[in-house]
């Protein structure tokens, strides 16, 4: 029975679907005025796996992640660039879908763009106008009006009355209260604009999602999710605006991930600490991030350091190693008879509020039981790396092949490989000739190189140490 941590209510609670089989999620996407940086990767490799494991456990999931594709960051980088805004956001979501799709991302069912619902979002603020919700400002505006629903605060656990006084220093400008937030944006001299009733402008960035859910999944979300920093107020103003263009909107789970910290600090650009997706791509194993994103709870904050990305390679290296010369194909017996638990464990750690963290100790017995097995009964272990692989895909990780993972180093050039293998080629020859000496002679070679020797009964395959 799965729990989900629900934002809204501070609290685990049973999931229960809208509808029995089909699952919606809207997931709040990214700004494309850059490339993503690793607070985004955190975020969306955890509902990644939600994704995943929501599928496999059979639901037919409707997952959306929007794409904001206008708004004030857009308009100053490509002012900045000399760059045509489109050309901007298509070369940064051409660049998103490169990182992404390098650390195992599924495609959403759904990606839509701000700017290709354009009169969906016209037609939302059109409703909160009509129903007394939106005001159109003295300079052309159209701002929501905060103290018109009631329950303000409601996900971000905060007071009106408190929020109205922490921001009563704010100049109103144009705004009846400083809370109010623009629905529309009427746009300035040599600015991006569309057409609408209230002038030529652009839309508010929390109008966007409103309007994007409504349009791809209805009135009713099972889950709506993103960053913990959007919590407040983009999600919080989301929710308001949606109800009252909507009396029916229903949004029944709210989940939200932790902060990425660099080095036990907030990551900032003003703190010099920011490092994007491509940085750590460029000196890590895509899979080795993978795996060290998930490797604390998605709610709670997550700290990088070298080290850690250092011991989540070697992590991965000790799982791959188990599954080295096992054979996962043409299983019969995919339950493993006496190793069920292993998926019973598995069940329970993921449903206990996606407990990744649970499932990696769980994924590491059960490699530690394939290595057992392995020199008992290998017909057993076949069956259990099957079983591991098939946890692990869940993760979105150990889909490769495990030699080549294991066998996978950037300072191994062309020559120094080519030497590995031809010392392998000796041993193993050696070995079905019975020549023992010269077996163990090219090992030590192999040793000094930095090489470990995995024997089989039937050849030698080989690491790195």
């Amino acid at each position: 029975m799965l729990k989900i941590y629900n934002t809204i209510s501070h609290k685990k609670e049973i999931f229960t679907p809208i509808c029995k089989n089909k699952i919606s999620m809207y997931v709040c996407g990214v700004t494309v005025y850059d490339v993503c940086h690793i607070g985004h990767a955190r975020t969306f490799v955890n509902f990644d796996v939600i994704a995943r494991y929501l599928r496999y456990m059979g639901y037919d999931l409707n997952y959306v992640r929007n794409i904001t594709d206008i708004d004030d960051k857009i308009i100053k980088r490509a002012k900045a660039n000399n760059e045509n805004i489109k050309d901007l956001t298509d070369r940064m979501i051409k660049n998103m879908h490169d990182d992404f799709r390098s650390i195992n991302l599924l495609v959403p069912s759904s990606e839509p763009r701000a700017t290709n619902h354009i009169l969906e979002i016209i037609e939302f603020i059109n409703q909160l106008i009509n129903s007394g919700y939106a005001y159109i400002a003295d300079n052309g505006d159209v701002v929501f009006e905060v103290n018109k629903h009631q329950n303000y605060g409601i996900l971000s656990n905060q007071k009106l009355k408190q929020l109205q006084n922490s921001n009563r220093n704010e100049t109103l400008s144009t705004k009846r209260n400083s809370i109010d937030f623009v629905l529309w944006k009427i746009s300035k001299k040599n600015e991006p604009y569309w057409s609408s009733p209230w002038g030529n402008g652009r839309p508010g960035w929390h109008i966007e999602c409103s309007a994007m859910i409504h349009k791809k999944i209805g009135s009713f979300v099972d889950i709506h999710g993103g960053g913990s920093d959007l919590m407040f107020p983009h999600h919080e103003n989301e929710l308001a605006q949606s109800i009252c263009a909507h009396k029916n909107t229903v949004i029944n789970y709210w989940i939200h991930t932790g902060m990425m910290m660099i080095d036990n600090k907030k990551m900032s650009k003003s703190l010099g600490n920011f490092l994007t997706l491509r940085d750590l791509l460029s000196n890590y194993d895509p899979e080795s991030i993978r795996y060290f994103l998930l490797s604390s709870h998605y709610r709670s904050p997550i700290n990088y350091s070298a080290n850690k990305m250092h011991y989540s390679n070697i992590a991965l290296k000790r799982l791959y190693t188990a599954l080295l010369n096992t054979n996962t194909n043409n299983i019969i017996d995919t339950n493993g008879q006496k190793y069920t638990n292993f998926e019973s464990r598995f069940r329970n750690a993921m449903n206990d509020d996606f407990n990744i963290p649970e499932v990696y100790s769980i994924i590491f017995d059960m490699a530690h039981t394939i290595n057992s097995l392995k020199k008992q009964d290998i017909i057993m272990a076949n069956t259990l790396a099957f079983k591991l692989r098939e946890i692990a895909s869940v993760l979105g990780i150990l889909q490769q092949d495990p030699e080549q993972f294991l066998q996978k180093n950037h300072k191994i050039n062309s020559e120094k490989r080519e030497e590995i293998n031809h010392l392998i080629k000796i041993r193993n020859q050696a070995r079905k000739l019975k020549n023992w000496q010269e077996a163990d002679i090219a090992r030590d070679k192999l040793n000094d190189l930095g090489i470990v020797i995995e024997d089989n009964l039937y050849q030698s395959t080989w690491r790195h140490r």
